[in-house]
């Protein structure tokens, strides 16, 4: 069984900030605590900072295997030249290397389906160069993978509609936008 933090717990927000806030909580944590406390509950409060040692750890292994902001740019770059066969390749390759399995769909909703663990996905790519991104493109998608029951990936470029973002979120289906395509795809490149 697979242990997954809570977003919002103070771990998860110290993972997902830069490493050395958690050496600075650690460190002022002790340096407080030998300055008010007698030196043998100190030393306790000073064990006590090890979780947030091991968080400072894992954010800067993290951080430092993390693409770049310019590789992160020069991905999308890519993405936005490339025509649709050499795309859906790249997703392809960046799936793939997360340990899916991949197989190409010949849908209209769908252009992908995704398998792991046992859980299976539909993307829907087609469309990533849009500069539009409304509801119905979402609706065809979410029946697609209400008739698979799979769960639903939209990958694009440009940002979705208002509209389009609360139908997402409301269907539960995961938009990989702007940004976060470019991590995913030169995560994959490198």
């Amino acid at each position: 069984m697979k242990f997954k933090l809570n977003e919002r717990s103070l771990f998860a927000v110290l993972l997902r900030s830069p490493w050395w806030i958690s050496l600075l909580i650690a460190v002022m944590m002790s340096v407080v605590a030998f300055a008010l406390l007698p030196q043998e509950y100190a030393l306790v409060v000073t064990l006590g900072t090890f979780p947030f040692l091991v968080i400072a750890a894992i954010a800067a292994w993290r951080q430092l295997r993390a693409p770049s902001a310019a590789s992160i740019d020069a991905a999308l770059d890519r993405a936005g030249a490339m025509n649709w066969r050499d795309f859906a390749g790249a997703v392809e390759a960046a799936y793939v290397r997360q340990g899916y399995k991949v197989t190409r769909v010949n849908g209209e909703a769908a252009d992908l389906r995704i398998e792991r663990a046992g859980q299976c996905s539909l993307l829907s790519c087609r469309r990533w160069k849009a500069v539009n991104h409304g509801v119905e493109t979402l609706k065809a998608l979410q029946a697609a993978c209400e008739r698979e029951g799979a769960r639903g990936i939209y990958l694009c470029l440009a940002p979705v509609s208002e509209a389009a973002a609360i139908f997402a979120k409301q269907q539960g289906l995961q938009l990989v936008v702007g940004r976060a395509l470019g991590l995913m795809l030169a995560a994959s490149a490198a």
